[in-house]
């Protein structure tokens, strides 16, 4: 890499952490492309993404933001996942962590929270934003359809004791 190559990588790490809500500090040593690649599919389907960094660029770029904290996890071959949701990164690296022994998590960053690893499995183990999204909303819309059937329940009763006594006139008319 030339100057103005590492001045660019090192400009979009920065801008990438500035509007990122978790930075999760990995190693990836003796993984494969394929791997990497797979892991890099699996972080854009949860909404992060996953870079492979050098250390001394990292360093760099993490000056000026919230994730300065992480500075010193950067050692031996280290890459970073970062997402807006304080939850996907953390997820999906526990998850591919827990079926490759190449790939380590070794800290991170919510916010201005430094985590170790156990705070990242720890967040990992949250509900996704999209998740909670989704429960929120079965819990506004259950008592919306429970007030629809009691609302709906007294009419048909209504109903039903109105029928009862039309009958009941019923028979007795033709009883006279």
């Amino acid at each position: 890499m030339d100057r103005t190559q590492k001045e660019e990588t090192v400009a979009a790490l920065h801008s990438a952490l500035q509007d990122t809500g978790l930075v999760v500090v990995t190693q990836q040593s003796g993984m494969t492309v394929a791997e990497v690649t797979d892991l890099r599919r699996k972080m854009r389907a949860a909404g992060a993404s996953f870079k492979v960094t050098k250390n001394r660029l990292a360093r760099i770029a993490l000056k000026g933001t919230q994730f300065e904290g992480l500075d010193g996890l950067f050692k031996g071959p280290t890459a970073v996942a970062y997402s807006k949701d304080p939850v996907a990164a953390a997820k999906v690296a526990a998850d591919y962590a827990k079926g490759n022994d190449k790939f380590k998590i070794v800290g991170g960053s919510l916010g201005t929270q430094t985590l170790d690893i156990e705070g990242v499995k720890a967040l990992a183990s949250l509900p996704s934003l999209d998740e909670l999204r989704g429960r929120l909303l079965g819990m506004i819309s259950t008592p919306a359809t429970r007030i629809a059937g009691v609302l709906q329940a007294p009419g048909g009763q209504v109903a039903r004791v109105l029928a009862a006594y039309a009958d009941a006139q019923n028979k007795q008319d033709e009883a006279a």
